[in-house]
C-alpha cells in the first residue's frame, strides 16, 4: 500500500484540517523546525502504530470500515483513519511511514520504515513479530540499504534518525487473558522492560542516538477488556483497576529504564512519552473533549455499554458502525478513532508529557 504519493501540500492541508477539527491541536501539527529532508524515522511496536505490516506480512484482512475517515479505504491500519504515528509524521511535513513488510508498496524507504505489526509483544522473543524479531528485521534492512548502490539512507541518516518504540501493551493484556493473577502479571514486567532495554542498546550500538519511547495506555479502559472480564473491579470512570494498575507499574519500570539509560548513554537522547496520562485524561474528561460514551466502541456489536462482542468484531459480518462524524474515543473496542488520535497527537506535540520536555522535531533540526 503506497502512501508516499501524498505531497507536502496534502500533508499541510491535512494538518490544517486536523486543526479545524480539533482547536486543541497546536500549530506544530503543521509547522516544524525540521530541516533535514526527509526526516528519517524507524518505528517498532504493535497495532497502536502498525501502518499496514500485518496485512502486507501475513495477508491478514483488515476490512472496511477501517480507514473510512481519512484514507477512504482500508490501508491495514486498525482505525477509522490516521494513527498517532501518522499525525506525528505529518507534524514534520513528512510522508507516512511504509511498513517494512510491504513489498508491493513501491516504497524506497527514504524516510525510514515501520517494523510495527498488529499483535506484537516483547515476549516470547522468537515469535513473529516480537520486538526482538522487529530488531532483527531492522538489522537486515540496514545492512541491505548500506550495501546497495541507491544510497537511500546513508550511515549519517541512520545515526541521525529517530527510533520510536511503542510496545508492551500486548505483553500485559495477553498475560491477563491467560488468567494470570495481578501479582503474576506484575512479576513478568521486569523481563518485558529488559527486552526494551536490549532493543535500545542494539540500536545504540548500531549508531542510533535519538530514541522516542511511548509508555503503555490504560488498557483497562478498552471496551474489549471490559466486555470480556467477568469479575470487574472498576475505578470511578468504569475502567478495570487491576489492568490499569499493571500498566502503571510497567510505565514506572519504563520511566526508570529511561533514566538509567540516559545516565549510561550520555550522548543519546532518550525521550519517554506518557501516553497513559494523555489517554486516561481523554477518557476521564471525555465530555470536555467533545466525546460521549468513552467506554463504547464505534464499530462492533451488542450496543451499550461497550458495543463489543468477540464473535462479531469490527469489519466482520454482523458488525455495526457508528455514523461518520459521531464522537467516539474507541474505534473497535481496542484501538482509537482518528478523532481521539488527533487529540493524543496534539498533547504529545505539546511536549508537556515528554521527559525530558522535548519537541518531536528535535532530531531533524540542523
Amino acid at each position: 500500500m503506497r502512501l508516499s504519493h501524498h505531497s507536502h501540500g496534502d500533508l499541510v492541508d491535512a494538518g490544517l484540517h486536523l486543526q479545524r477539527l480539533h482547536p486543541q491541536c497546536p500549530r506544530s501539527v503543521v509547522h516544524s523546525q525540521c530541516n533535514k529532508t526527509p526526516p528519517v524515522i524507524f518505528n517498532f511496536g504493535d497495532s497502536n502504530s502498525d501502518t499496514g505490516g500485518l496485512v502486507a506480512g501475513l495477508g491478514f484482512p483488515v476490512n472496511s470500515p477501517n480507514g473510512r475517515t481519512f484514507f477512504r479505504r482500508s490501508t491495514g491500519r486498525v482505525s477509522d483513519g490516521r494513527l498517532l504515528i501518522d499525525l506525528l509524521c505529518q507534524s514534520l511535513n513528512a510522508s507516512f511511514l511504509n511498513p517494512y513488510l510491504d513489498s508491493l508498496g513501491g516504497s524506497k524507504f527514504t524516510n525510514g520504515a515501520n517494523f510495527a505489526v498488529v499483535g506484537s509483544s516483547t515476549l516470547p522473543k522468537y515469535v513473529p513479530f516480537s520486538l526482538n524479531i522487529q530488531l532483527m528485521q531492522f538489522l537486515h534492512f540496514k545492512a541491505k540499504i548500506l550495501e546497495g548502490s541507491g544510497n537511500l539512507i546513508n550511515d549519517e541518516g541512520f545515526r541521525n534518525a529517530l527510533y520510536m518504540i511503542d510496545i508492551g501493551q500486548n505483553d500485559l493484556a495477553d498475560s491477563f487473558s491467560k488468567n494470570l493473577t495481578y501479582v503474576q502479571v506484575v512479576k513478568r514486567i521486569p523481563s518485558i522492560i529488559t527486552e526494551i532495554k536490549n532493543a535500545i542498546m542494539t540500536l545504540y550500538n548500531q549508531g542510533g542516538r535519538n530514541f522516542w519511547v511511548h509508555n503503555t495506555g490504560p488498557f483497562g479502559c478498552l471496551p474489549q477488556k471490559l466486555s470480556l472480564v467477568q469479575k470487574k473491579d472498576l475505578d470511578p470512570y468504569g475502567c478495570l483497576s487491576s489492568y490499569n494498575s499493571a500498566a502503571r507499574v510497567f510505565n514506572e519500570g519504563l520511566r526508570h529504564l529511561c533514566i538509567e539509560m540516559r545516565a549510561e548513554l550520555k550522548d543519546a537522547n532518550i525521550v519517554n512519552v506518557d501516553i497513559y496520562s494523555i489517554k486516561y485524561d481523554l477518557i476521564a474528561n471525555s465530555t470536555k473533549y467533545g466525546f460521549s460514551s468513552p467506554l463504547m466502541a464505534c464499530c462492533g456489536f451488542g450496543g451499550p455499554p461497550y458495543n463489543y462482542n468477540i464473535k462479531v468484531t469490527c469489519g466482520n459480518p454482523g458488525s455495526q458502525v457508528c455514523d461518520e462524524g459521531s464522537k467516539f474515543i474507541s474505534w473497535d473496542g481496542v484501538h482509537y478513532t482518528e478523532a481521539a488520535n488527533a487529540i493524543i497527537a496534539s498533547k504529545v506535540l505539546s511536549t508537556a508529557y515528554s521527559t525530558p520536555s522535548t519537541a518531536f522535531d528535535f532530531f531533524c533540526r540542523s
